[in-house]
């Protein structure tokens, strides 16, 4: 009974408890409702007038922005006599409306995103005006009445087209803030240094070259934005501001800080990036209370010992410098959260970097590392702690070895080149071309350990999908040219092309030419090719630098203007593009330039008949040029010797994979605790020695080391040959009973549609797997590659013997699979869908088109769509109920860039449907080209009025509008090809914007 009453009591006070919450919830929600009385917001349509509501006197805010207003309704002035708060922004006043005059107890104003030119003197009669906003307008002056404004606390004047300021405006004596940026303010207006109470001061953008002296009369300044301006160096009076907090001065000119920069020790953040310090500024130790520091874009080639002083740092970015080394204190910067250090010349870390294990923004790519090798840095700070736990463990290891890359035409003589290498001179045999791909040890110097991990690269079109995946940052590549066969006008065929598939894989590749088939030519003839491969190569890299300078530079004049000029025409560069995705265009443009492929020359000849004419000199080359710690810095990376004893474990069993925890048997044989196994297999799989997936469920409980037989089996599926493909099915006895007209069948249906059933598949692949689970495991990691996909994918156990078939998409050759009329963009379509909008993304590949980039696209689009229909070069597909098509459009000539777009469509109510169906088609390319780092494209979305008139050359609106949310108060944005159209934003800006942008890496 005492419990029960107990509960009955508990239950009453819950009770109680919910009810003073309603009655709570209630009495806000009517607090609420009072205050909202008293705020009032009006639009229109269509640009018709806003008329008032009456019994309005007692609104105290009211916003009409986003009107396209150019006058303000009658009677405004009269009838809001409280109005305190009055929104105007982004309309169309020329002019300040005279009844805004008549609102005296106006105490902020907001006229930002207008067209207004002349600034009226009666301004002054807004006396308890405390807060004004005026930007984006085209002042070219304030007026002197500005001065009585005795009350204003906060003044936006930013992008107008100010020269000076009135000698009134340092009347303002309550004034804090202060917005003066990107004006034409050829000078640090002396107005301002009256403002003795301003906290926050941005000049940013105007074109002042020095600052006064007399700036230390701003005692209460704390955040000063002064970036892109022209200053060269800054007064010692500037280190008398003791309450600064903020300062911003990246973008200039500078090359020192004063000596007594050290007094400002309130000071939390400087950027001082894109400035011309050579030498890190000394006197910014003395901050030790700072928390952020900013010096990219300089040409700083140490960091002091000292660092480890700025004991507060939360962020450090000291990228696109030359800084060799960082010194062992900067691990005692414990607070460390942001450290960037891309672009330098770094090639060691000191020790004990896994103390840094706040650090969550890391960037450490464009350095030359070999301890911790590139790999592991790459990985993030917990695999260097664990590398460097693991050296500490067990002794270094150093073991100098190079991949090298034979590519070129098919009969280039690569196979035999590589018998040159590999074999002794008596010990050469007479080989065939080389079937595929095929990887050969070379011991290049038995006493220095020195050994070439050879990859021999058919020139066989049919193995273009795999190649790629044996093209990697680090290696040296031969490219092998045919000089009895060159002609001079099929050069971009023997070479040009060969140079932009590197370029664009592995930016900054050496690359050594190596001509072959030398005792078929005359002296003459070899002398002249050469020199006409050398002359072409220097003409193909001008003009690939010359475009790619001339996208910088339209870049950088786009960077020069207004944002606002930017987004007032769509026939301006980059239209609509903000300054942040401008900037990182130009990085990337920087980077492209900065990393062109590192060509040895001149062309080396050769002759791999008996003569062997010149063989063993291209040997020695190849040893001179490995050993060459600037070329080569990761020949000498130093691992933990339970690393490499890993490594050479794995490489001993025959099987294609082994477990997980059969791999943790190996680790322990080498050392290796199961704890630090993980980092040692990244680490592995990094640098390209074995495969392991930590990344999918499936494929992590197991570790594929054996490359070389996991090689022979992606030959087997691109050979493309049927009569391999039937020898290798006929020779077996167990065929479970299928025919050999069966066999026939299948082969011509894979080699025509690109589909295998498991059980064939199993055929294939007798001579390399032995279990059920080998074929699972094997066409899991093939469709994690990208190289085919399961149509017909089972959940549980096939019933009445089901068949489960495989895809591989670069084998279809149907040109076109069925669907609607609209994919082909023709315009005779249905009546009831002239109402559709259509959406389209276009890729653009002016310099290269990734090999197999569409097959494997085409995988990896499988996980998102259903019902497709597969041609060469188009898949049609619905996500859900919406379609969706993705074509490819080869370059027909020269002039012309590969395409690949990405369309759907739906009425413009339901536009948010077919954005949901392209986007997470479009962050799957993107993911595949961040493969490519070296590769030039753009994205573009396509005018759909432009579609819907089925013009062959619609308009097309930056990429980057993708990444960026849609305009405040733009519903229409007109098409330039014809500019009686306007396109409704909904068809250009996504619903939400894309985390990064599509176009940038």
């Amino acid at each position: 009974m005492k419990t029960e009453r107990s509960n009955r009591t508990m239950d009453g006070k819950e009770n109680k408890l919910k009810t003073a919450r309603l009655w709570r919830d209630a009495a806000l929600r009517s607090r609420k409702l009072r205050s909202n009385l008293r705020q009032l917001t009006l639009s229109t349509h269509n640009n018709q007038k806003i008329t008032l509501p009456e019994n309005i006197n007692e609104i105290e805010a009211l916003n009409l922005g986003n009107n396209s207003l150019q006058e303000l309704p009658e009677g405004l002035g009269a009838a809001l006599i409280n109005l305190h708060i009055l929104i105007l922004r982004r309309n169309k006043f020329a002019s300040i409306p005279l009844p805004v005059f008549q609102l005296g107890h106006l105490t902020e104003l907001d006229l930002s995103h207008n067209c207004i030119g002349n600034f009226s003197e009666e301004i002054g009669c807004l006396k308890n005006l405390k807060k004004l906003c005026i930007s984006h307008n085209k002042l070219t002056a304030l007026p002197s009445q500005i001065g009585t404004l005795q009350n204003l606390e906060e003044l936006d004047i930013s992008f107008n087209e100010l020269c000076q300021f009135p000698r009134s405006f340092g009347q303002l004596k309550k004034l804090r803030t202060l917005d003066a940026d990107h004006n034409k303010l050829a000078q640090f207006p002396q107005e301002i240094l009256l403002l003795s109470d301003l906290e926050e001061l941005d000049c940013s953008g105007n074109k002042i070259d020095c600052l006064p002296t007399g700036i230390m009369t701003l005692q209460s300044i704390k955040i000063l934005w002064l970036s892109s301006t022209k200053i060269s160096a800054l007064p010692e009076t500037f280190c008398d501001l003791k309450n600064l907090e903020s300062l911003m001065l990246d973008n200039n000119a500078l090359t020192a800080l004063p000596q007594p920069f050290g007094k400002l020790q309130r000071l939390k953040m400087i950027n001082i990036s894109s400035n011309f310090f050579e030498a890190f500024p000394l006197v910014i130790l003395e901050l030790v209370g700072l928390e952020e520091l900013y010096l990219s874009r300089n040409k700083l080639s140490f960091v002091p010992e000292e660092i480890g002083k700025l004991f507060m740092l939360a962020n450090l970015w000291l990228d696109n410098n030359k800084i060799t080394y960082l010194p062992d204190t900067i691990v005692e910067l414990g607070k460390l959260e942001e450290l960037v250090l891309q672009g330098n010349q770094i090639a060691i870390l000191p020790d004990n970097f896994g103390k840094l294990s706040r650090v969550n923004i890391w960037k450490i790519k464009d350095n030359p590392l070999i301890q911790p090798p590139y790999e592991v840095c790459m990985k993030g700070i917990p695999y260097i702690a664990a590398y460097q736990k693991e050296l500490a463990h067990s002794q270094p290891a150093v073991k100098p070895r190079l991949k090298l890359v034979l590519m070129g035409l098919k009969d280039a003589g690569k196979t035999k080149l590589r018998q040159c290498l590999v074999s002794k001179r008596q010990d050469i045999p007479a080989v065939p071309g080389n079937k595929g791909i095929d990887v050969t040890n070379w011991i290049a110097d038995v006493e220095r350990s020195l050994t070439f991990i050879v990859y021999d690269l058919s020139g066989d079109n049919n193995y273009d999908l795999i190649k790629p995946f044996f093209l990697s940052p680090g290696a040296l590549y031969i490219l092998v040219v045919n000089l009895k066969a060159y002609m001079s006008k099929h050069f971009y065929t023997y070479v040009g092309y060969f140079l932009h598939l590197l370029s664009a894989k592995v930016p900054h590749g050496v690359v050594c030419i190596v001509g072959t088939h030398m005792d078929l030519c005359s002296e003459m003839e070899i002398e002249e090719k050469c020199l006409d491969i050398h002359r072409q190569i220097a003409l193909q890299e001008k003009r690939d630098i010359r475009f790619l300078e001339g996208l910088a530079h339209k870049v950088d004049r786009a960077l020069g203007q207004d944002y606002d000029v930017r987004t007032s025409s769509p026939h301006a560069l980059f239209y609509g593009v903000s300054d942040k995705n401008l900037r990182r265009k130009k990085a990337q443009l920087q980077y492209l330039l900065n990393n062109r492929l590192q060509i040895l020359s001149p062309v080396f000849c050769v002759s791999c008949a008996k003569d062997l004419r010149n063989a063993q000199r291209l040997k020695e080359k190849l040893m001179s040029v490995a050993e060459h710690r600037e070329i080569f810095p990761n020949l000498h990376r130093v691992l933990p010797k339970s690393w490499q004893m890993l490594e050479e474990l794995h490489f001993k069993p025959q099987e294609l994979w082994v477990s997980w925890w059969d791999s943790a048997r190996l680790g322990l044989q080498a050392g290796l605790t199961e704890d630090r196994l993980q980092s040692a297999l990244s680490y592995l799989h990094e640098s390209g020695k074995l495969l392991y997936f930590e990344d999918s469920l499936t494929l992590k409980e197991y570790v594929f080391h054996n490359l070389s037989k996991l090689i022979d089996i992606l030959n087997v599926f691109f050979q493309r040959d049927a009569t391999m493909l039937l020898q290798k099915l006929l020779i077996h006895d167990d065929m479970d009973q299928l025919t050999a007209a069966q066999l026939h069948h299948y082969v011509e249906g894979f080699l025509l549609h690109g589909l295998l059933p498991s059980h064939v598949i199993k055929l294939l692949l007798k001579a390399h797997i032995k279990t059920q689970q080998d074929l699972h495991l094997i066409l899991e990691l093939l469709e994690k590659m990208g190289l085919c996909y399961c149509i017909n994918k089972l959940k549980s156990k096939p019933l009445n013997g089901a068949t489960v078939w495989y895809k591989f998409p670069w084998y279809v050759k149907n040109q076109t699979p069925h669907a609607e009329a609209w994919i082909n963009g023709s315009s005779n379509m249905s009546g009831h869908l002239f109402a559709v909008e259509q959406l389209q993304i276009e890729y653009n590949f002016p310099f290269l088109f990734p090999p197999g980039l569409f097959a494997r696209y085409s995988v990896q689009v499988n996980a998102h769509v259903v019902q497709r229909s597969d041609g060469k070069f188009q898949i049609f597909a619905y996500r859900g109920k919406v379609p969706v098509v993705v074509s490819y459009r080869p370059s027909q000539s020269g002039l012309q860039a590969d395409t690949l777009s990405i369309a759907s469509h739906a009425s413009l109510p339901n536009i948010w449907t077919a954005w949901q169906a392209i986007i997470p088609l479009v962050e799957e390319l993107n993911v595949l080209l961040q493969e490519w780092p070296g590769l030039y494209y753009t994205v573009h979305v396509l005018c759909s009025k432009c579609l819907k008139r089925g013009s062959p050359n619609p308009h097309t609106f930056p990429g980057e509008l993708l990444s960026q949310p849609r305009p405040e108060g733009v519903t229409e944005i007109i098409c330039p090809k014809n500019g009686s159209e306007r396109v409704n934003v909904a068809l250009v800006y996504p619903p939400t914007p894309t985390v990064v942008s599509p176009c940038l890496k």
